[in-house]
This record gives structure tokens, C-alpha cells and sequence, in this order.
């Protein structure tokens, strides 16, 4: 008997799994949920929203159920949501968030060092304002002003009054409209800031870091304060319906719905979309938000953490994460955001990806035909990736990225610091994983291969041909286990001792993934654990179960959560078959639930109807501009008849999916009548048809031949 040699065993074991990833793709797709320094929840329906505000790099959004959604950097947690919905306003600052309840009072989250987070007495508020120098203000029903927070400069002590209709708190100074139309401000004025224009023609104000803006009446703006980058220029015209202003930006929403941006666009967050459908706008840190009139938003400039687009959709399937994260999509795209400054969150296009990973300051990505391509930093040669369409795996490392082969060779590129991209010459690997100076492998008997900067013992993995994945990290190595448990060596210790190399005991780990100087493990049951360096919470996982894969950067964290399908109304036509009748289809109509949209159906995918393993003739969308969604999904009804045996009530189940990957199903009874009838007759039928077929041909034949 030929035996297959360890070559040619690796080759197809790596080719089987790569084959089983791609088949595979959107059966483990599902939401992203991210948390540590970032918090991302891509399952976010991007509908409904009633107001936006944008803090320093996160974002908090209010929908029109009063719940409240927010994202982006989360340090604090400024960006997680209170629970409830009973609020009606919302106003994100530099590191803390305040809501306004619909009976008027007032809670706080976030940084909260100073007490600005803290929720002051009394329900009859109207308006709130936080500020980005840790203080806050709160706008009275009688017309008063109450501050509270940080007060190093008076910002926090407003004047006294119940004339005011609204409040704007900048960093170190704050802001008033009084009902008369004029405008008093106080706090600091080393720049001007507090200089307040005078007139009493303003209906509306804004105060950003250190500059401000005030409306007209007559629709024209005023700015003053610190104006480096031209922030506070006034700009010419007098349609405009609604200001705000970041740190060193300004924007403006026009009355025919544009947006016009000026001052600091380093990150483009002065550059909004050329659209005319925005109610509102927001202005962050170095973001944007717009929000259109059918409730969706719409985000731009700096991304660093999500702030400004986050990831949205149920059909990922992989995640990397360092100081930018790569996700892929089930359609074969590439979802990136973080730090962009040399072009590493900024994927190529296309949708024939299976694969991505990220490195310090570059990315690659696997493309179905074998091929990688690479993108950002490449001061070392790093996304210079060697030709070639034969590679099945890719790992990107702080500076320097490996290809594995389907020989079981590896392939490594850019910088060699201590010799982190030259892997050995063997080819008996299976997997590879890259840290920042440290390149661990996978052999096909078990056994691991380090290589690279050894300073901690990072790339000297413990002996043994037991481990079935491994992973590196900056400067410690994780490995598991056949059994289920997990195996950490390299260095425990960051600013102050971490224990990141020391994993949790137990057996029923599926998958590893360390970070800078925090680990990852998801279990059998769905579930995350999380251990080593937790400053910004990116160590402490979110409780459930459900996920399906797990990334871990240097502050935060990231995992995919399976989405389950989604069940539906079904109702079959006829509902009693009768095999012995004639009729081209049986129909299933099927009604989604409200948030489903018309564009979410895919109608080119085929739905399948079990237990008889039948694809769908065709797909209709009818209805969902006015009401709910409606199927009509046709099936053959001689392949019906012709896969029932037995006639009787028989449960049919209809499955199919959405653009977004996810699935439905919905399930409805039907009464079978003469399956052998109708199979006896199908069969009698079949010498005819061929004798005619044969005649036909017959003819044919002779009329080509004349």
C-alpha cells in the first residue's frame, strides 16, 4: 500500500481546513462585540436614531424607543449605554456622558474623577451639557443654570439668572443663551473664548475646546476663540439651521440639508459627505456625525476606535486586532478601523478574502485563489508579500509577516530583528502565528517551532506534540492543547506584573489569542475567559455564550457572537397536496419581522425546504415599503411529490438568508395526499416522453442533414 509522506499529509490537512473555512464562512458569521479601550457592537441596526452627539473619540446616539446606543472609546466607559428607555436628550464629553430622562432628571457615567459624572439632585432639567475639561451643566425648567465638576477655572460656576433657554460647555469655559437672544459666557479666556460676540439676535450656541460658534437669526454664524486652523472663521452665508464644533473643527448644517465642515481636517473630520438628506450634525474630537432624515447616521473622519463608522451587520467571520482591527466579512470583504497613519486600516477592495491579520502598523490578507496581498507600513518590506497563489495561511507580526505554503513550508518577509521572519526550512508545519519580534509554528506531529527575540523565553515553547494551535503575543506565547487546556511561557509582567502567560486550569478550551499584555481563551460552551493586563477592561470579557472566535490587541479586545437564525411566519400553498392533481409549485409566504428590510432579502440565494433537501425555484419580495416584509418562495411540485413517500401530515421547515449572512426559518404543516398515485403515474408517463423525445431528436437530425 503507497503511503501518504508527512509533505503531502500536511498539504491536505492545511488544504481541507482552509476548504472547510471558505464552505464554512457564513454558518459561523455573526455580530462583532468589542470592549477595553474600544467598544464596537456591530449588531447595532444603523435605523431609528432621533439624536446624535459626538464626545472626544466616542459617540453616543439616542433612539426613538428613548433607549441610548453608544461606541467607540470607552476607556471609562463613557461609551457604554444606561439601561432603560425613558430618555429624551443625550451630550457626550471628552471622557463622561449625561442623559436626560423624559422626567427630568439627570444621570451620569464615564470618568468621573472631578464628580462631573455624578447625577445631580432634582427632576425638573431640560437641557444638559458636558464638557471636555471634566465638567458639566444643566439647564433648569425655571430658566437657571446648575454646574457641577471640575471648576479650576469657573467653568462649573455659571451666573446667576433664569432668562436662559440654553447652555454649551466647552473645555475650560462654558456658554449661555439668554432668552432675550444675547450670549454670556465665563471660565477661561486666556484665548479668547469667553469673549462672546454681542447682539442679541443668536437662537443657537456651541462651544467646543477652545473656540465657539453661535447661529444668527438670519441664519448667518459667528466664531471666536482659538482659531489656528481657521476653527472659529465665520463662513459666508445665511442658510444655515444648526452648528457644532469639535476640538479644532466646526461644522455647519445648511437648510437644504448639506453640511459644510472648516478647520482642522487632519483626519478628514472637517470634509462631511456630499449628501442633502441631514436634520442634524455633531462635531467630535476628530470625528463627524450626521444624522439623515430616515433616522440612519453617518460618520467620517478619525476611526481610531469605531467612533465614527463602526462595523454594522450580522456576517463576520474573523477578526484581528492590534493597534487597528481587520474583520472579514461571509461576502469575502475587509471591515478595517483604528490607527491609520500609514494606510493600515484602510483595506483593499474586493470580496475574495478568507483570511486577514494585522501587525503594528501593517496588514495582510489571504485571497481565495492562494494569493496575499499586504498594505500599510513598509519601512521594513513588510507588505512586500513574495508571488505566488499557494499560500493557505498568513500572519502579520509588529514588523515582519509568514505565508504558510500547502507543502508545510513557511515563508517570511520584512524586518529579521533576532531572526523573527526566518522561519526554519522544514516543511512539516500547520500553523503559524506572529508576535512583535517573535514567530511561533505549528508542526503536523503536535509539536511547536519558536523563533526570533528570545529575551523572556517568548520564542521557546515547552516541549510536547499534544498542541493544536498556537499564538504570540508581544512578548509572551500561548499554546493549546489537544485535551482542551492551555499552555502560556515569555513574560508575565508590563509596567507592573500582569500574569499574562499564567492561563486559567480547566480542559475545555477551543481557541487562544494573546494580546499585548492580556490573553484570551474561548470555551466549548461559547463562552470567553480573559486574564493579564485589564487597565482599560480589555481582560474582562462580556458574560454569555454564543461566541464562535476571539482577538486580542494591545488595550481591547474583540470576538464574533453567532447570530441565531431568526424565526418567521410561514404559510404553505396548498395546503393539502395532492400528488395525483396537476400545478407547477407549492408556495411558502413568509412574513419577517418589522426590522427587517426589503433590501436585506437576498432573492438571489435559494431557500431550501426540508426534509425533502429542495432549493427554491424562485424568490419574491412583495410589500415592506408600508408594512412588514413578505416572502413568496416557489418550490417544484413534482420534486415534492416525487420525495415523499408516505401521504399524512408532514412538517415542512423553509431556510434562507439575508444580505447580511444571517438566516431565517419558518416552519408550517401540510397534508400529503396519492404519493403513489401520483409516483405511478409520473412513472407510466416516462415511455411516452422518451418516445417523443427520441422522434423529436430524430427530426431534427434529418432536417440538419438536407
Amino acid at each position: 500500500m503507497r503511503r501518504t509522506s508527512p509533505k503531502n499529509a500536511i498539504a491536505v490537512l492545511v488544504f481541507v481546513l482552509l476548504i472547510h473555512f471558505v464552505i464554512g464562512q457564513s454558518a459561523l458569521a455573526g455580530t462583532i462585540v468589542g470592549w477595553g479601550r474600544q467598544k464596537v457592537s456591530s449588531d447595532i441596526p444603523n435605523k431609528d436614531f432621533v439624536a446624535i452627539d459626538a464626545g472626544s473619540n466616542y459617540t453616543l446616539a439616542l433612539k426613538s424607543d428613548g433607549s441610548i446606543v453608544g461606541w467607540g472609546h470607552n476607556e471609562y466607559g463613557q461609551a457604554d449605554s444606561p439601561e432603560g428607555n425613558d430618555f429624551v436628550a443625550i451630550s457626550a464629553g471628552s471622557r463622561h456622558s449625561l442623559a436626560l430622562k423624559s422626567d427630568g432628571s439627570i444621570i451620569g457615567w464615564g470618568h468621573n474623577e472631578y464628580g462631573q459624572a455624578d447625577s445631580p439632585e432634582g427632576n425638573d432639567f431640560i437641557a444638559i451639557a458636558a464638557g471636555s475639561w471634566w465638567h458639566s451643566l444643566a439647564l433648569k425648567s425655571d430658566g437657571s443654570i446648575v454646574g457641577w465638576g471640575n471648576n479650576e477655572y469657573g467653568q462649573a460656576d455659571p451666573p446667576e439668572g433664569n432668562d436662559f433657554i440654553a447652555i454649551a460647555a466647552g473645555s475650560k469655559h462654558s456658554l449661555a443663551l439668554r432668552s432675550d437672544g444675547s450670549i454670556i459666557a465665563w471660565g477661561y479666556n486666556g484665548l479668547g473664548q469667553t469673549s462672546s460676540p454681542d447682539g442679541n439676535d443668536f437662537i443657537a450656541i456651541a462651544a467646543g475646546y477652545e473656540h465657539n460658534l453661535a447661529l444668527r437669526t438670519n441664519g448667518a454664524i459667528v466664531g471666536w476663540g482659538y482659531n489656528y486652523w481657521g476653527q472659529a472663521d465665520s463662513p459666508d452665508g445665511n442658510d444655515f439651521i444648526a452648528i457644532d464644533v469639535g476640538i479644532s473643527h466646526s461644522l455647519a448644517l445648511k437648510s437644504d440639508g448639506s453640511i459644510i465642515g472648516w478647520g482642522a481636517n487632519y483626519y478628514g473630520q472637517a470634509t462631511p459627505p456630499e449628501e442633502n438628506d441631514f436634520v442634524a450634525v455633531s462635531a467630535g474630537g476628530s470625528h463627524g456625525l450626521a444624522l439623515k432624515a430616515n433616522g440612519n447616521i453617518v460618520g467620517w473622519g478619525g476611526n481610531w476606535a469605531a467612533q465614527a463608522a463602526p462595523p454594522l451587520g450580522d456576517d463576520f467571520v474573523a477578526v484581528s486586532a492590534g493597534s487597528h482591527t481587520l474583520a472579514l466579512r461571509a461576502g469575502g470583504s475587509i471591515v478595517a478601523w483604528g490607527y491609520n497613519n500609514a494606510g493600515q486600516a484602510t483595506p483593499p477592495s474586493g470580496n475574495d478574502f478568507v483570511a486577514v491579520s494585522t501587525g503594528r502598523e501593517h496588514s495582510l490578507a489571504l485571497q481565495a485563489d492562494g494569493s496575499a496581498v499586504g498594505w500599510g507600513s513598509n519601512a521594513y518590506g513588510q507588505v512586500d508579500v513574495p508571488e505566488g497563489n499557494d499560500f493557505v495561511a498568513i500572519a502579520a507580526g509588529g514588523y515582519h509577516s509568514m505565508a504558510l505554503r500547502p507543502d508545510g513550508s513557511i515563508a517570511g518577509w520584512g524586518r529579521n530583528y533576532h531572526g523573527a521572519a526566518t522561519p526554519p526550512s522544514r516543511n512539516d508545519f500547520a500553523a503559524v502565528s506572529a508576535g512583535l519580534f517573535h514567530s511561533l509554528a505549528l508542526k503536523a506531529d503536535g509539536s511547536i517551532a519558536g523563533w526570533g527575540d528570545n529575551r523572556f523565553g517568548q520564542a521557546t515553547p515547552p516541549s510536547g506534540n499534544d498542541f493544536v494551535a498556537v499564538s504570540a503575543g508581544r512578548w509572551h506565547s500561548l499554546a493549546l492543547k489537544a485535551d482542551g487546556s492551555i499552555v502560556g511561557w515569555g513574560s508575565n509582567y508590563g509596567e507592573e506584573y500582569y500574569g499574562q502567560a499564567e492561563p486559567p486550569g480547566g480542559t475545555d478550551f477551543v481557541a487562544v489569542a494573546a494580546g499585548g499584555y492580556h490573553s484570551l481563551a474561548l470555551k466549548a460552551d461559547g463562552s470567553i475567559t480573559g486574564w493579564g493586563a485589564n487597565w482599560s477592561g480589555q481582560a474582562t470579557p462580556p458574560s454569555g455564550n454564543g461566541f464562535v472566535a476571539i482577538a486580542a490587541g494591545y488595550d481591547h479586545s474583540l470576538a464574533i457572537r453567532q447570530v441565531p437564525p431568526i424565526e418567521v411566519g410561514m404559510t404553505l400553498t396548498p395546503q393539502t397536496l395532492n400528488c395525483a392533481s396537476k400545478g407547477k409549485f407549492i408556495k411558502a409566504h413568509i412574513t419577517f419581522p418589522e426590522e427587517i428590510l426589503p433590501e436585506d432579502i437576498d432573492v438571489n440565494a435559494p431557500a431550501v425546504a426540508e426534509p425533502m433537501d429542495i432549493e427554491s425555484e424562485y424568490i419574491r419580495v412583495i410589500g415592506g415599503d408600508t408594512g412588514p416584509v413578505k416572502l413568496e418562495i416557489a418550490f417544484d411540485r413534482r420534486a415534492f411529490c416525487e420525495a415523499l413517500t408516505e401521504t399524512g401530515e408532514i412538517e415542512v421547515t423553509v431556510s434562507g438568508s439575508l444580505t447580511t449572512g444571517r438566516e431565517f426559518y419558518a416552519t408550517d404543516t401540510i397534508t400529503i395526499k396519492n404519493t403513489q398515485t401520483r409516483r405511478k403515474l409520473v412513472n407510466q408517463a416516462q415511455p411516452a416522453r422518451r418516445l417523443r423525445r427520441n422522434n423529436k431528436a430524430i427530426i431534427n437530425l434529418q432536417g440538419r442533414t438536407k
